[in-house]
């Protein structure tokens, strides 16, 4: 497999790049190329969607609410969950992420020892059994709350990858719920584009900060990204 960005592969940050033919995926005249590059963000909430069997039955809990975890909101959403509650740090985030859409937002501590308190909190935004858990930040509190918080017989899928090892609950829990994980995706252009075409998700929001294309704007647009605050996905006009 080969992958944009990923050593030995360059990215696509270019003005042309070469792909393959039977890889491309044109756009609807109703969908713009800003747009069209929110596909590979969206793609990661979609393939979630799908590992995790996201319906029209199935309330969601969504730790963090940062660009993956926003987007795994509207995906969700589009999914059909009747019910989703996003969780995080930052009360900025937060605000963004019930603007777009979310039931309830939950404000938690960095500390594990809060986890549960938290967890108390988090079922009673809920008001019903979580189905299924998506950690899109990959810390041991989040995952041990995700874990925690899911009621028997649900999910949780992790796809935040902030550690590459953490330490779980594990073993009680894995008699209740079941784990599963993503790494990247697969097949999701199609759906990505349907989704944007029919209004179904709604993308442009998540684009907050634009630049340029030269030497100068790149390197500003890369430090408005790693500085976080209100930046959510900066985007290149070629």
């Amino acid at each position: 497999m080969k992958f944009f960005g990923s050593p030995p592969t360059n990215g696509s940050l270019a003005n042309k790049v070469v792909h393959p033919a039977n890889l491309c995926f044109k756009l609807p005249d109703n969908v713009s190329l800003e747009e069209g590059a929110m596909c590979e963000p969206l793609s990661v909430g979609v393939h979630a969607c799908r590992r995790a069997q996201i319906g029209p039955e199935t309330n969601v809990l969504i730790m963090g609410a940062g660009p993956i975890g926003l987007i795994t909101l509207l995906a969700s959403r589009a999914f059909g969950a009747p019910r989703v509650v996003i969780v995080d740090v930052d009360d900025r985030r937060l605000s963004i992420a019930k603007n777009l859409g979310a039931d309830e937002i939950i404000h938690v501590s960095t500390n594990i020892q809060d986890v549960d308190e938290e967890v108390i909190k988090i079922q009673n935004a809920m008001g019903s059994g979580i189905d299924v858990s998506f950690d899109c930040v990959g810390y041991n509190k989040t995952m041990t709350t995700a874990l925690n918080a899911t009621q028997s017989g649900g999910k949780v899928c992790l796809i935040g990858l902030a550690l590459t090892e953490m330490t779980v609950p594990l073993t009680p829990i894995s008699c209740k719920v079941d784990v599963i994980g993503i790494f990247r995706y697969r097949n999701t252009w199609p759906l990505c584009i349907e989704f944007l075409k029919t209004g179904k998700i709604d993308v442009k929001p998540l684009i907050t900060h634009r630049f340029r294309f030269s030497q100068e704007e790149v390197e500003q647009a890369f430090e408005t990204s790693a500085g976080g605050g209100s930046a959510i996905k900066v985007m290149f006009s070629l």
